[in-house]
């Protein structure tokens, strides 16, 4: 029996993991190599939507190419040797931290041939930067191939190409509209596209120009086939020791019950929230330091807010906010993620936000504890880790964990960009994990503002990255009738419901709240991630469903 398009890509998704985990274990590999051929057959046969040409033979794939580079760390296309390493001392070292503009992490750069980069945020992290990889690898083999002269060696474009970056490494003057033909034939793309893309890449203060990348992608590709100067990915053993123990999702909930301890505040209600910290903070102090007393209001003033972060009302509501109640903790154990706590025991506002009252029992006044998006796998460990008793003195405090709400950015299938999803089940891709629950925000709570409002299961996939047109058409026809795709959700499920029905660390009423704002359409041409940031979009429903969460909680103390 022949199998789908569908079948083929869920397939291909699972051979790609598995051989992830074999080479994690193994220790090393080489891109080019059986294994990492293996990766990239895999790959090829995907063809993630977010990837574009990576299937085609000549044509490299420039909005994929912005994307992945902006996710890596700068120069890293320069590099043979890859090294994936766990937090290690670099930190203590001389070497200066190389922090990616999109995915905040410490790379170092060791010499000229090798990059080393830190994973702390788990399994998921490990498997989307190899995933990065792997398409470069394809990238640069095209690049050569375009580059090189059946009888000459390299070619004129090639030729010419190398003279541009030795100019712009020089910082001297050359002629971009040259620069630029020269390239387009080494992308196989059109000049009005490469053109377009070199703007884009300029405009990337965090990577190197689409010149040097080009070209050092092609460079290296170039000397493993001509001179056998193989490149390689390895793992450091600390790092494959350390995976799957939560040990920075452990160092990062002490660190928060500590401070939960030290201000005293380990036995009063808590509401934990993952979100954008700025939302919450903003929605909050904005209504209680400028007196806002709508959404629309808040809406007004929190969007300009958002778009000039360093504007005078900004720095009020935030000094406003460390006076009342707001204790920022910036991360400290590798997880990258930040929190922050606010004590509405301290605020001398009677409400939270419009029409919710604080209560008036100090033991009642609830505490949010307002956590940064996690990555993947990483929810699990962190949310795990939290919900668990905090011992001092050989003595177990269990946290009073009210309500648990999740705000956080996916793709949307049936909508566009900015649009909400309010899932009633996490379905966790190529598992039998479903999770269905009572979500207490609702598609009513939406209604009249203008967006539109989706409702149904969403899937938790296991990169964003490899999703392709088929599989995702798949779960949004069939009787899944998936309505968008995230990484975490699944994984916050795990760690709320074993910790509330199996280990009862906390209470088994605790309310769940979930709420996904549209960043993207991958089943859209030109909607997907790389297609771009969300920019304003994004801002409204953010704040939306940021006031609603608060609205709930408000119920709820």
């Amino acid at each position: 029996m022949k199998r789908t398009k569908a079948q083929q890509s869920r397939a291909a998704i699972e051979r790609l993991y598995i051989t992830m985990r074999h080479l994690f274990t193994r220790g090393a590999y080489k891109p080019t190599g059986i294994s990492g051929e293996s990766l990239i057959e895999s790959l090829l046969i995907l063809s993630p939507e977010i990837y574009g040409y990576v299937a085609d033979n000549e044509k490299i794939e420039l909005d994929g190419l912005l994307y992945i580079m902006e996710r890596l760390p700068r120069g890293i296309e320069e590099c043979r040797y890859i090294r994936l390493i766990s937090r290690e001392g670099y930190e203590n070292s001389g070497f200066s931290p190389i922090i990616p503009a999109k995915r905040k992490r410490n790379c170092y750069r060791v010499d000229e041939d090798q990059m080393y980069v830190e994973m702390t945020r788990g399994k998921s992290d490990i498997y989307d930067i190899l995933t990065h990889l792997t398409f470069l690898f394809i990238e640069s083999k095209k690049i050569a191939n375009n580059s090189m002269d059946p009888k000459s060696g390299t070619n004129l474009n090639w030729d010419m190409l190398e003279q541009i970056v030795g100019k712009e490494e020089r910082d001297e003057d050359f002629n971009k509209e040259a620069a630029c033909s020269y390239l387009s034939h080494i992308t196989g793309r059109t000049y009005e596209e490469t053109h377009r893309a070199v703007e884009k890449f300029e405009s990337s203060t965090h990577t190197n120009s689409l010149f040097s990348i080009v070209y050092h992608l092609g460079r290296l590709s170039i000397l493993e086939m001509r001179e056998d100067k193989d490149r390689q990915i390895s793992f450091s053993a600390t790092l494959r020791e350390r995976v799957g123990h939560h040990v920075y999702g452990e160092l990062w909930a002490n660190r928060i019950k500590s401070v939960l301890q030290e201000e005293d505040l380990l036995e009063r209600p808590i509401h934990v929230i993952s979100a954008n910290l700025h939302s919450v903070m903003n929605t909050i102090y904005g209504h209680q330091a400028l007196d806002l007393n709508t959404f629309e209001e808040i809406e007004k003033e929190v969007m300009e807010i958002s778009l000039q972060s360093k504007s005078n009302k900004s720095r009020e509501i935030e000094a406003y906010a460390h006076q009342y109640g707001l204790i920022h903790l910036p991360d400290t154990s590798g997880t990258n993620i930040s929190v922050q706590l606010i004590d509405t025991g301290k605020m001398i506002h009677k409400s939270l936000i419009p029409g919710v009252e604080i209560p008036k029992d100090q033991k009642k006044k609830p505490v949010l504890l307002v956590m940064d998006y996690a990555f993947g796998e990483q929810a699990y460990e962190c949310f795990d880790e939290l919900l668990k008793p905090f011992e001092v003195g050989g003595k177990k405090i269990p946290l009073d964990v009210i309500s648990a709400s999740i705000m956080g950015k996916a793709g949307i299938l049936k909508g566009n960009k900015g649009d909400v999803m309010i899932p009633s089940s996490h379905v966790f891709e190529g598992t039998a994990d479903n999770y269905p629950f009572k979500n207490e925000l609702k598609k009513e709570d939406f209604e009249g503002f203008d967006l539109g409002i989706f409702e149904g299961p969403m899937i938790t996939v296991l990169g964003t990255s490899l999703q392709n047109r088929d599989v995702l058409q798949y779960f949004m026809e069939s009787s899944w009738k998936a309505i968008g795709l995230e990484m975490e959700g699944a994984h916050y499920q795990k760690a709320i419901q074993s910790a509330s029905k199996i280990r009862n660390s906390i209470r088994k009423s605790v309310k769940v709240l979930y709420a996904y704002y549209a960043s993207d359409n991958p089943l859209e041409t030109g909607g997907t991630l790389a297609s771009g940031a969300l920019g304003l979009d994004g801002v409204r429903p953010t704040y939306l469903i940021t006031y609603k969460i608060l609205e709930k909680i408000g119920v709820f103390s």
